[in-house]
C-alpha cells in the first residue's frame, strides 16, 4: 500500500509538487493526476474539526482557569494555524488515493 504522500497506483513517487500542487503525473508509474480533485473537502473537513477542538479549547481553558483574553488568544491561535495547516496535505493526499481506490469521476449524464 502506498504511503500518504506517494502515489497511489505505485507508491514511489512523491505525489505533490509543493506543499499542495500536485505533479501533473507520476515519475515512477506515468499515471496521469488528472482525475485527481479533492476540490475544497479536505479544508472543510479540517475548518469544521479543527474549529471545533480550538474553539473547546478556548472555552476549557476560559471556565476552568479565566486567563486574559491575550493569552488564550496567544495559545489558541498559533495551535490552530498548526494543526489546519499540518493536516491540509495528509488529508488531500488521502482523499486522492480514496478517489483512485474507488474509481471516482464526474458523472455524466445521457442527454
Amino acid at each position: 500500500m502506498p504511503s500518504g504522500n506517494a502515489c497511489p497506483r505505485c507508491g514511489n513517487a512523491p505525489l505533490f509538487d509543493g506543499y499542495l500542487k500536485l505533479k501533473p503525473a507520476c515519475t515512477a508509474c506515468g499515471l496521469n493526476y488528472a482525475f485527481a480533485d479533492s476540490g475544497d473537502a479536505p479544508a472543510v473537513f479540517i475548518m469544521l474539526g479543527g474549529g471545533a477542538f480550538i474553539v473547546g479549547l478556548a472555552l476549557f481553558l476560559e471556565v476552568n482557569y479565566a486567563p486574559p483574553i491575550w493569552l488564550t488568544m496567544a495559545i489558541c491561535l498559533p495551535l490552530g494555524a498548526v494543526m489546519c495547516l499540518g493536516l491540509l496535505r495528509p488529508l488531500k493526499a488521502a482523499m486522492i488515493h480514496r478517489q483512485y481506490a474507488t474509481k471516482a469521476e464526474e458523472a455524466r449524464h445521457k442527454s
